[in-house]
């Protein structure tokens, strides 16, 4: 009797250890490792993904949607000075901060989405106006801060945005480019892809007590970026998507996220391939980096299993359980 019994007790114990995750989120991936992050600004960056989980967690706890969840947790990490989004935004060639954010829900596949905007404080809730308060799904430039506005968002001088991090970013990769115009030796990468090789994007996915899926990204772009040029963060399906299934943000070099579709593709392989959400993660990761990118994605199904994946050095990340066991992670 012990033989026929034991293995059910074996999985009902491997079923009550199981861990449900509510919300997962992203800081940016890159080139993140000990050797140049020191002990005082890794306390920072854990300290603010902390908050961030601690912010969205309170409000799945309340019984407030994955949409309120995922809002918080982004403005959290848009208000920090630390991330490429927000307040720490790259500056572009010209010496701007060019931001962009979308949302979407995925009981109704319902999004938003902002890019080029350099006056809305919080570029996510931009974004979840545009869904929430307009026919369309994205607005860009001049019109979505109009737009923004009009719906009463906080609207702040372009000076907001500068920090001494992001400024001097600038002046090394535009000193790096002079450098190469005057060399002979060859460069495989673009002239925009000169940059400091981390990548400050942020995002969220949550899980609601309904059973609902938020999945939202915020960033600032690539550093010395020209002609408004506008990568994968407020692009459905590429660096945001959800659906009754799963919720998915990305982080890096935002053109392979746009030509792989990165995130839908998740969702896809996890539909028609009957792939978990690391497997199918994982292999979207894969594809970016053998097309030549990097960078990560987070992502949530509907049963609270999670997946972080990323194939640079490191990952800000970090998730929250719906015990709010709170976990934060950065290096490999």
């Amino acid at each position: 009797m012990k033989k026929i019994f034991l293995p059910f007790l074996l999985l009902g114990t491997l079923a009550f250890c199981q861990k449900k995750y509510v919300m997962v989120i992203h800081g940016g991936a890159g080139t993140i490792t000990k050797a140049n992050l020191s002990p005082e600004k890794e306390k920072e960056y854990r300290e603010t993904l902390t908050k961030a989980l601690q912010r969205g967690y309170n409000e799945i706890k309340n019984g407030k949607s994955s949409l309120d969840a995922v809002t918080v947790a982004i403005i959290v990490m848009e208000d920090s000075p630390l991330f490429n989004a927000g307040k720490g935004a790259v500056f572009t060639n010209e010496g701007k901060n060019e931001l962009d954010a979308s949302i979407m829900t995925g009981n109704n596949r319902k999004a938003g989405a902002v890019a080029g905007v350099t006056t809305v404080k919080n570029p996510i809730l931009a974004a979840k106006a545009v869904m929430q308060q307009s026919e369309h799904v994205m607005m860009a430039g001049a019109g979505a801060e109009k737009f923004a506005k009009e719906k009463g968002l906080e609207i702040v001088d372009p000076k907001y945005f500068w920090t001494e991090r992001a400024w001097n970013s600038l002046q090394k990769v535009k000193a790096m480019e002079a450098e190469k115009k005057t060399s002979k030796n060859e460069q495989k990468l673009p002239d925009y892809f000169l940059i400091d090789q981390k990548f400050g994007t942020v995002g969220a996915v949550a899980l609601d007590k309904n059973g609902i899926i938020t999945a939202g990204t915020s960033t600032g772009g690539m550093t010395n970026k020209k002609f408004n040029r506008i990568g994968d963060s407020p692009i459905i399906g590429a660096g945001t998507y959800a659906n009754d299934q799963v919720g998915l943000s990305g982080t890096g070099w935002g053109e392979f996220f746009i030509r792989t579709v990165a995130s839908k593709t998740v969702a896809d392989r996890m539909k028609f391939l009957k792939e978990n959400v690391k497997d199918a993660a994982q292999a979207s990761i894969d594809d970016i980096g053998q097309l030549g990118g990097d960078g990560g994605i987070i992502a949530l199904d509907k049963d609270g299993n999670i997946a972080m994946s990323f194939n640079t050095e490191g990952m800000y990340r970090g998730a929250v359980t719906d015990k709010g066991e709170i976990e934060v992670y950065i290096y490999k």
